[in-house]
């Protein structure tokens, strides 16, 4: 597969692609590129819906010729411990903020959760977050506080009482949990639609539905969340068997759903 950046005639097959309504795989197999490549290139340039050639090369060009002219004031690649390749770190980075963005996490939420997730620390500051994704700390702490209220970061102070973002082992537990909470409400105003449309009405019967489907749904996943839990303290040779463990115990338990009223 050949390397380096995209050309402008790439991005011109890419925005074909898309309007044909390929999928990233087949788009980056045509280039004879890395799928990652391809969703990364989409989701910092607008997204499938909004993906122009001409304005991604732009852009691209643009972000190039900030990083030169930052180049002499400071590293671009931090330092990495353990011996690991810096750069191959870098491009992870992007890789994961990709997978979350396709997920549906916006993308300046998803480079921070990211950075933060990579570091051995899992604690950075807002400047030294700005330093590392080279945006502005009021982009970083836009961020934040998003991530914040899912859950996924918490806000601490250090010795110094510089303000520090920090993630932990159990953010997807709680973030998981926030998105249960969030469901509840769906399902508890789909049931007030209930009344207001007419108990038995094609329109009530198809909210009742939507109310009963999440609420099963929603409890099924906080189960499993809280079976799974145990994962995220353990080995990964322990967290496997823990979560076959978890899995063996789920299907075992699992019968038709509970009728809801």
């Amino acid at each position: 597969m050949p390397g380096g950046r995209l050309t402008q005639q790439e991005r011109q097959q890419i925005a074909l692609g898309l309007a044909d309504g390929l999928a990233y795989a087949e788009i980056a197999r045509r280039l004879d590129r890395p799928t990652s490549t391809v969703t990364r290139e989409v989701m910092r340039n607008g997204g499938p819906t909004a993906y122009r050639a001409e304005l991604a090369h732009r852009a691209t060009e643009r972000r190039a010729h900030r990083r030169k002219r930052a180049a002499p004031r400071e590293s671009q690649v931090p330092v990495q411990p353990y011996g690991r390749d810096a750069d191959a770190v870098r491009e992870f980075e992007e890789v994961f903020a990709t997978a979350m963005m396709e997920s549906g996490m916006p993308l300046m939420m998803a480079r921070v959760l990211a950075c933060l997730t990579l570091t051995d620390s899992g604690s950075l500051t807002a400047q030294e977050l700005a330093r590392r994704l080279q945006v502005s700390p009021a982009s970083v702490s836009k961020a934040v506080a998003f991530l914040d209220s899912q859950g996924m970061v918490r806000r601490e102070r250090d010795e110094r009482r510089r303000e520090r973002y920090t993630v932990d082992d159990e953010i997807w537990y709680r973030s998981m949990m926030v998105g249960i909470q969030t469901t509840a409400q769906v399902v508890e105003t789909a049931r007030q639609g209930v009344g207001v449309l007419g108990v038995g009405t094609p329109a009530a019967a198809r909210l009742e539905g939507v109310a009963r489907f999440l609420d099963f749904v929603s409890e099924a996943m906080a189960r499993a969340a809280e079976q799974a839990r145990e994962v995220l303290h353990t080995s990964a040779l322990s967290g496997r068997q823990a979560s076959s463990a978890s899995r063996e115990e789920a299907e075992g338990s699992a019968g038709p759903g509970p009728e809801r009223g």
